[in-house]
């Protein structure tokens, strides 16, 4: 069964603040997670990057890895190549986020169903700075 993104999902995702954590954020401007990581910050949410580098991006700590995250994490956002979502997705489920958000181009549906069976909100193959605009 392939995954469908629930629209009521996708709206309160992006009209409650919340913490996200960025996977694959890094100082790099030409990445289009660090636009869409500031336009995800525009809407009121806490970025958290998450990369091996650990940088500290647009104001926010970085981290490592999601597990040296401290604190609660409302979705973690994966910009990462799809071959390397299962594991992002898995270490969120063991987090304890709350949902996980697969950007445009990232599809694991047995992932999802994962995140899904463990009780996550799950948005996939698709932008915050895509879906915001269509809410209004």
């Amino acid at each position: 069964m392939s995954h469908r993104n629930d629209p009521a999902v996708i709206e309160r995702l992006l009209r409650t603040p919340g913490r996200w954590a960025v996977v694959g954020l890094s100082g790099n401007r030409a990445r289009t997670a660090y636009g869409v990581a500031a336009y995800v910050q525009d809407l009121g949410m806490e970025i958290v990057p998450v990369h091996p580098r650990a940088e500290s991006v647009h104001g926010a700590q970085g981290y490592a890895r999601l597990a040296d995250v401290p604190g609660e994490i409302d979705v973690v956002d994966v910009f990462v190549n799809s071959s390397l979502a299962g594991g992002v997705v898995d270490e969120a489920i063991e987090a304890g986020a709350k949902a996980v958000w697969l950007q445009l181009g990232v599809v694991d549906e047995a992932a999802a169903a994962r995140a899904r069976a463990a009780g996550l909100d799950v948005v996939m193959d698709t932008c915050p700075a895509i879906e915001y605009p269509r809410l209004a």
